[in-house]
């Protein structure tokens, strides 16, 4: 804990935090800087708080906003908002500082759209259970024939910023991109990429990577139907957030003949305790046509380190006292 002024601020998953950012916050703040592995730990920790910082490990719900009667501010360095009850914690007063639509900042934060590539590669070329093939000893590589990305034709469903971001790094292993948006959203030409809409598109690709706002009005949306409507062998990706799809749906596809395979960096209901219990998860520990990943997309120390900082400089703006360096840069 340091001595920074009379708020204060308690970042609940500390490790490797911002050494940059976390200036910033000392020179405004009273700064706790801890790694709160479970509810009752924050529950106790919050108590005194004004301001709470959180990455995804704990959902912040009534039961941790009632335990915290002195705060202001959420603090949270994602786009994704479900991990935070909005609701109660407009109804307190409680003003939520996020990445959602920090448009012009998120252009330089790539991690995920590279983290989508990566997954669409190891999927399609069987990487993990090749890896796994060598620990045991093997050297058969006729056991994992896979697919190339070139020639192929990938779908893009929510064609924002992150959608955009993979459009052009699939474009330069020749792949063919499609895409689609929400109907009535105006959205941008983009060379090389045709917009059409989602049943169309699901028609026409070989690999569809879900890029899509999490709101409750869209929860499940990509479900029976939608898999109904993808070819015969086609990919499925989802590095955006396990709310968007009826998982159900997505687990009957998978165990039909008409899957190619599916790869997962978000599950509904992550829980950091551990998903041994998710069926996807138990399914993917004996079949070779899923993977999943623990919600990794951003989780680089670039990405880290930039949203942090900008971050810190958003919570200065929002108690009233811009950071030196946001001031250096006016």
């Amino acid at each position: 804990m340091t001595s920074g002024g009379q708020h204060h601020l308690l970042i609940s998953e500390n490790e490797r935090f911002s050494p940059k950012a976390l200036a910033v916050l000392e020179a405004k703040a009273r700064v706790t800087s801890a790694d709160l592995p479970d509810r009752a730990s924050l529950t106790a920790a919050v108590r005194t708080a004004n301001t709470l910082w959180i990455r995804l490990r704990h959902r912040i719900d009534r039961e941790v906003l009632d335990a915290a009667p002195n705060l202001r501010f959420i603090v949270t360095p994602t786009t994704g908002l479900n991990h935070v009850d909005l609701a109660a914690a407009e109804s307190r007063g409680i003003r939520v500082l996020s990445l959602k639509g920090r448009t012009e900042f998120l252009r330089r934060v790539c991690a995920t759209a590279e983290h989508t590539v990566g997954l669409m590669l190891a999927l399609m070329r069987g990487v993990p259970a090749a890896v796994n093939h060598v620990r045991e000893g093997g050297w058969n590589r006729d056991l994992f024939r896979g697919r190339e990305l070139d020639g192929k034709t990938c779908g893009i469903v929510g064609f924002g910023r992150l959608g955009r971001l993979v459009a052009g790094y699939l474009k330069v292993f020749g792949i063919r991109v499609i895409a689609t948006d929400k109907p009535g959203r105006d959205v941008p030409a983009e060379d090389g990429v045709t917009l059409l809409p989602l049943d169309d598109l699901l028609n026409q690709a070989d690999i569809v990577s879900l890029h899509v706002d999490y709101s409750p009005d869209n929860h499940g949306f990509f479900g029976e139907r939608q898999f109904a409507l993808m070819r015969p062998g086609s990919f499925f990706i989802n590095t955006a957030r396990g709310e968007l799809v009826d998982e159900t749906a997505l687990l009957h596809w998978l165990q039909s003949d008409q899957a190619g395979g599916a790869a997962l960096d978000v599950l509904a209901g992550e829980d950091s305790g551990g998903m041994a219990d998710h069926p996807l998860v138990r399914y993917a520990q004996t079949a070779n046509n899923l993977l999943i990943t623990p919600h990794i997309g951003g989780c680089t120390y670039e990405s880290m380190s930039k949203t942090e900082e900008f971050m810190a400089d958003l919570w200065c703006e929002a108690l009233g006292t811009p950071s030196k360096e946001k001031e250096g840069r006016q």
